[in-house]
């Protein structure tokens, strides 16, 4: 069944609200298993009686295939819409999940996290609602999108201890089974909820809005925009993810035991959180790539401090700023691509963005620890993340100059007031 437009009035509206609050809860259950897997590995290698890079492989594997699949998924959410996109999202990561803990070889334990949880399942959650949220609000368009990305971070603060109490009290293979039902059958009826497209036709609130070309972001072709946008995805998520993956290897080496590392971590993801809705306010006031320049050079500050101090309360202080500071990157892509890009591409080019910063994350993890190989100290890790973190902000700020340029007939979409 085709669901027609949304009329243009329910922007802003009622309407938005409650599906921004199906979204929060729907990004909190389809991402969980950005966050899950890592707690399972102990229990899954024992088991299995692989080594740790083995038993790492399947995280790997999930990560590459949200990145690869937000591409296609995009695409399904533009052509067929957001609500089926959800659903296939829904039954993959049910069936995912159950695989998993019904594996009885690591191939197959592998292929279900990043065929299913993975290229199926998360992919057609994150970057296809951000782009629908974007589609739902004008005035605080900025706000309900880093409200709706919250959602990955709550399922980073909930799920950790919840599977480790399934694991204690129940065993991995069941925790894994219960998840699948829990997850999947509610994304399943949560999508249902979803069915109605979003409003299309936006109304126009300026001259400048009204002249704007879509089809030349920037001034640029949309694929010479695009890449640049992936190309500075990839950079600030290498450097985002040195402290993300590597802060409780980080903590141990310098002496601390591994359990300070794991609660900087959920410091870390808690404030990010709080980044993710002051990004929102900010991206309302100043635009995306202005919030995504601000945010990656705070980035740049927080990992410049991991460099300069290394006593267990700075870590702390550290890693809260660093959650603070980075978590309204990723938010500011699919703002961006809202802004500047054709509106019924707007979920293909958003699955773009996101492929390029779950690859630059995928790379970045593995980066670090190869450097750590090479050097034997993170010190040379985190100088490595910043100078990936400079590639980005050096983009940005070419975009910015392209904006000013008076041959770019490209500018910024207006709020409306």
């Amino acid at each position: 069944m085709r669901h027609q437009p949304a009329s243009p009035d329910l922007i802003d509206s009622r309407t938005a609200a409650q599906r921004l609050c199906i979204a929060v809860l729907l990004m909190t259950m389809g991402t969980s298993s950005m966050y899950a897997v890592a707690v399972f590995l102990p229990a899954v290698q024992a088991e299995f009686g692989v080594s740790r890079s083995i038993v790492s492989l399947p995280y790997t594997l999930m990560m590459v295939g949200l990145g690869l699949g937000s591409i296609l998924m995009g695409k399904v959410a533009d052509r067929l819409g957001v609500s089926t996109a959800l659903v296939i999202g829904a039954l993959c990561v049910g069936l995912g999940y159950i695989l998993s803990g019904v594996s009885s070889n690591m191939v197959v334990f592998s292929i279900s996290h990043g065929l299913l949880l993975g290229f199926f399942g998360a992919s057609a959650i994150f970057a296809p609602l951000m782009a629908d949220t974007s589609m739902w609000w004008n005035k605080h368009r900025g706000i309900a999108v880093g409200i709706c990305s919250s959602g990955n971070y709550i399922a980073g603060t909930i799920w950790p201890p919840l599977v480790q109490y399934g694991i204690d009290h129940f065993g991995w293979r069941t925790t894994y089974i219960g998840m699948g039902v829990i997850c999947g059958g509610s994304m399943f009826l949560l999508a249902l909820l979803m069915r109605q497209r979003p409003p299309l036709s936006l109304p126009q609130t300026s001259t400048t809005e009204k002249m704007m070309n879509r089809n030349q972001p920037f001034g640029l072709s949309m694929n010479v925009a695009q890449s640049l946008l992936c190309i500075a995805g990839v950079g600030c998520c290498v450097a985002m993810a040195m402290p993300q993956v590597h802060i409780v290897a980080y903590c141990s080496d310098l002496g601390f035991n591994p359990a300070r590392g794991a609660e900087m971590l959920s410091v870390m993801l808690a404030f990010g959180v709080v980044s993710r809705l002051l990004s929102g306010f900010v991206c309302d006031r100043i635009g995306g790539l202005k919030t995504l320049l601000l945010g990656s050079l705070l980035q740049a500050v927080a990992l410049f401090l991991f460099l300069s101090f290394n006593s267990l309360v700075s870590l702390y202080v550290i890693a809260a700023l660093f959650g603070l500071f980075q978590g309204g990157i990723i938010p500011s892509y699919a703002i961006i691509v809202r802004e500047y890009f054709p509106i019924n591409e707007l979920s293909k080019r958003v699955g773009l963005c996101i492929m390029a910063t779950m690859l630059g994350m995928a790379l970045g993890g593995w980066l670090s620890g190869k450097v750590f190989d090479l050097t034997g100290s993170y010190h040379a890790a985190f100088i490595n993340g910043m100078a990936w973190n400079a590639l980005n902000v050096s983009i940005v700020l070419y975009l910015l100059w392209r904006l000013k340029n008076p041959s770019s007939p490209t500018q910024p979409l207006a709020m409306s007031s």
